[in-house]
Formats: structure tokens, sequence, C-alpha cells
């Protein structure tokens, strides 16, 4: 399940950094009938172009952008253009504010098992010899010894080997954060009170559902694909950047197709599985604190791009609860 995780982890991540790695766009490298079928797909799917948007229902008034967890200096428009709508904005909704960020890290201090394996077969022992080889080296390269990652969980490896090894090494990109981190720095300099949209344990939850065997079989594909992570950082950013985030879903799921032994009837039920799972249960949930925020005033939302588009994106769910949305210019 979910054998393409670790390209499409980079959506999911929480706000980290990244440094300006030397990475190659995937996108036109291929064959113009993959890109244009990569490009049906996206365009196909509700709200898939844009980041900045406005929903407005009655009184009611919700400006939401699509964010990207790593540091950019692209940002830096952005936020020039986010200014004036932050300053009216009565709450800023995130995935995760500095309340939950506080109270992630006292539980993680509290709890090491949300990542540690306090018992059970360590990674050595349930990876082969040469998986674990591989994994061993990619994680040196990362600046993680493997005798700290042996017993970590295993879809939080996964995790870390969506991130190029160049970003897990730029100390100063970390202390900067992405998007999210920018607009919260800034609401909270203006004393504008932040909100989460969830609680700071519901991604940790998400993921330990999955099976074992699952988040096992996620390393050996992230392992796969490692030597292409700046590619699939740069592919990701690129996208984002030219307002077009949902063609990471689409290329994934057509780089999912081409593998060898991965049945078109795998890719539907493992895509349908991870979009259930990181996207459409967080979105639903989402919607009744972003309508409880928009009855006190206007709200400005930020939470990642691809929570935007699709079927049970944040802005279909909004359209269907009687919101009108206009896409605005970034």
């Amino acid at each position: 399940m979910i054998r393409l995780f670790a390209p499409l982890a980079l959506l999911f991540l929480p706000a980290l950094a990244a440094a300006q790695c030397a990475g190659t766009n995937l996108f036109p490298t291929l064959p113009a009938a993959d890109q244009a079928a990569i490009r049906a797909a996206t365009d196909a799917a509700p709200f898939a172009h844009g980041l900045l948007w406005k929903a407005t229902r009655g009184a009611e008034t919700v400006t939401l952008i699509g964010t990207y967890h790593f540091d950019d200096p692209r940002h830096d428009a952005t936020m020039a253009r986010l200014a004036p709508l932050l300053s009216t904005a009565t709450t800023l909704l995130v995935e995760a504010g500095p309340a939950e960020e506080a109270a992630l890290k006292a539980d993680m201090a509290q709890n090491p098992a949300l990542m540690v394996a306090p018992s059970g077969p360590t990674l050595p022992e349930s990876l082969s010899p040469a998986d674990w080889a591989a994994l061993s080296q990619a994680m040196q390269s990362r600046g993680l010894p493997p005798f700290m990652v042996a017993k970590l969980r295993p879809w939080y490896v996964t995790t870390l080997l969506a991130v190029p090894p160049c970003a897990m090494r730029d100390a100063a990109a970390l202390a900067k954060g992405g998007l999210d981190q920018r607009l919260i720095a800034r609401a909270t300099a203006q004393d504008i009170p932040v909100k989460g949209l969830e609680p700071h344990d519901t991604v940790f939850n998400l993921f330990a559902t999955i099976p074992q065997a699952d988040q096992l079989a996620m390393i050996r594909q992230a392992l796969a694909t490692e030597t292409q992570a700046e590619d699939y950082a740069a592919t990701l950013s690129d996208s984002y950047f030219a307002e077009d985030a949902r063609l990471i879903w689409e290329l994934s799921r057509h780089a999912a197709l081409a593998t060898p032994g991965y049945t078109p009837e795998q890719v539907a039920r493992d895509f349908a599985t991870m979009e259930r799972l990181l996207m459409t249960d967080r979105n639903q949930s989402w919607i009744p604190v972003i309508e409880s925020a928009a009855a006190q005033g206007p709200v400005l939302a930020a939470f990642g791009a691809l929570h935007l588009s699709g079927e049970t994106g944040v802005l279909a769910l909004l359209e269907q609860r009687g919101f009108t949305l206009e896409r605005l210019p970034l």
C-alpha cells in the first residue's frame, strides 16, 4: 500500500525548511504524451489551479492560501501579497499553531513511542540486509546515524527519506521554516489569534492505522526513488509556485502506473486510501473549525496546498456548504 508515498510525503510533512537543492524538475523531462496525460488528469480535478481563494457566505469571509511547508525565497513575494489580507483577519487558521506545536513537543517528550517503537523487531531485523544497508547509507547522508534510526517507526523513516540530504544539512534554512511558519510569526507579532485546524496528534494517529507490513513496504519504495529525492523536491516546489500543486499528485499516480508489477487496480486502491487518509478525512474535519471562526469575523486559513483541490478538497466542501468561491491573483 502507498508505494509512491515518499515523493508525496513532501506535501504532508509538518512545517520544515529546505535548502535550495540542485534537483531537476521531472515533469518537463517526460515524454510529451505522458505530460499530456498528467496535465489532463490534473485539469479534471475541481479547483486544480490556484493557491489564493476567497470564500464568502453572507457576511462570512474566509481567505484561503495553499501553503508549501518548506522554506523558499519565493515566499517573500507571497508574504507581501498576504500581508494586507492577514492584517484584516480576526483569526489565522493553520494546520498546527503554537499551541499545537507546544502540545506535540510535550507529547513527544512524554511519549517517545509516537515515533520510536518500544518493542518488537527493529528495522535491521525487519528489513533485508541489503535494504538496511541502503537505508543506513541514506540516513547517514542526512546526518542520522543508523543506531538512531533502527527503532524509529517505519512511516516516520519514510518521511525522512522524502527530504533531500541537502535540506537536512542546512541548519540555517531549518531555522526559518515554510510559508505556514512565516504567517504564524507575522500574526503573532500583530497579536492576531492563531488557531490549529486539528489536534496536534492527528497525523501521528493517521499513520498509526497503516499496518506494519505496509509501512515497511513504504520504506522499500522510498529507497527505490531515494536518489531522486532532490528532483521530486524541485518538481514539487516548481509546481507549487506555478500555482499547480495538484500536478505532483497526478505525476505520482502516473509513476505508480508505470511501476513494474504494480497493477492499475492496486494503484487505484492505494491512491484512494492515501487520499482518504491524508486529505479527505482531515479536510472534512476542518470545515466546522473554519465555519466557526468565520462566524466571528474575517478569517485567513493557511494549509498544505494539496488540501485545496479535488472533489473532497476544502474548496469543494466549502462550496457544498453554501460558500461562493473566487480565485484571487497571487
